[in-house]
């Protein structure tokens, strides 16, 4: 397993159907795998959630949701009952899903809606999407094609959400974590995640102090899960970062501190297709 070796990870814009996401076209080319973070584009939402909210627990409409989620599945190749959800709880809880099919697709289902932030998918057949709004979205890719998409808040980033990831997708496919391919997706970036000292203080004892910046209260997220991802010995020549502050740009994407709290959440979704 895992011979094939991965292009160097590039985030590019492109247009999927109607949906216009950060992808790496190189990487679907050569393994069949479509990354992608999608904006705030491409959707039916109103208002507040215009207009591809991916959010189903924010109050939108469930059916402008459920069309918009129906979307970004199809804008991956996958069809809407392949598509994987979490009940997000700033955790580190990676659900693990290694057989295909209904059966097992709900089982996953199951396990995330009891709290996760994270899947692993060895197995084509199966969209992992997971929500945002300024935390940090973190995806991995193995040259098996299998993969993992985690959520990274402060509290998971702190907690290694993405060097656990990357530790369970490298023993799931028995390769190295250097071998792995990293991308970053949009999120709040160190020149508006200011922070209380406390918590500026769990990110430079956990990660070291390059991720903490200017006056030692703006915390940089892209840093940390470098530092954390270096840990699990990811080589950092295969991260790449999308490097767009949410918070600056709430026209492109959905952001919680910018919005006052009422908003959508735009998307981290990978999939794998039968080749």
């Amino acid at each position: 397993m895992g011979t094939t070796v991965l292009p160097s990870p590039r985030l590019e814009q492109d247009l999927l159907g109607a949906i216009p996401v950060l992808t790496d076209n190189a990487l679907a080319r050569t393994l069949g795998v479509r990354v992608a973070f999608t904006g705030r584009e491409g959707g039916v939402s109103d208002g507040c959630y215009g207009a591809l909210n991916l959010g189903n627990h924010v109050n939108d409409d469930p059916a402008a949701v459920a069309e918009n989620v129906a979307r970004a599945a199809r804008a991956l190749g996958a069809d809407p009952t392949e598509v994987l959800v979490a009940n997000q709880v700033h955790g580190t809880r990676i659900v693990a899903v290694r057989d295909s099919g209904p059966a097992a697709l709900q089982t996953a289902r199951a396990e995330a809606a009891a709290g996760a932030d994270g899947f692993l998918v060895t197995v084509p057949g199966a969209l992992a999407l997971l929500c945002f709004a300024d935390c940090t979205p973190v995806i991995l890719v193995s040259p098996s094609g299998s993969f993992a998409v985690a959520h990274a808040g402060w509290r998971g980033c702190v907690g290694g959400i993405a060097s656990a990831a990357a530790r369970a997708l490298a023993e799931a496919d028995q390769v190295s974590p250097a071998a792995l391919n990293v991308y970053i997706g949009p999120h709040i970036g160190p020149c508006c995640f200011e922070v209380g000292d406390e918590v500026a203080v769990r990110f430079r004892d956990a990660f070291g102090p390059a991720c903490v910046e200017g006056d030692g209260r703006h915390v940089s997220m892209a840093a940390a899960i470098a530092a954390d991802l270096a840990s699990a010995g990811i080589d950092g020549r295969r991260i790449v970062s999308a490097g767009v502050c949410t918070q600056c740009h709430p026209d492109r994407y959905f952001s919680y501190r910018a919005s006052g709290g009422v908003c959508g959440r735009h998307g981290a979704l990978a999939y794998r297709s039968e080749r």
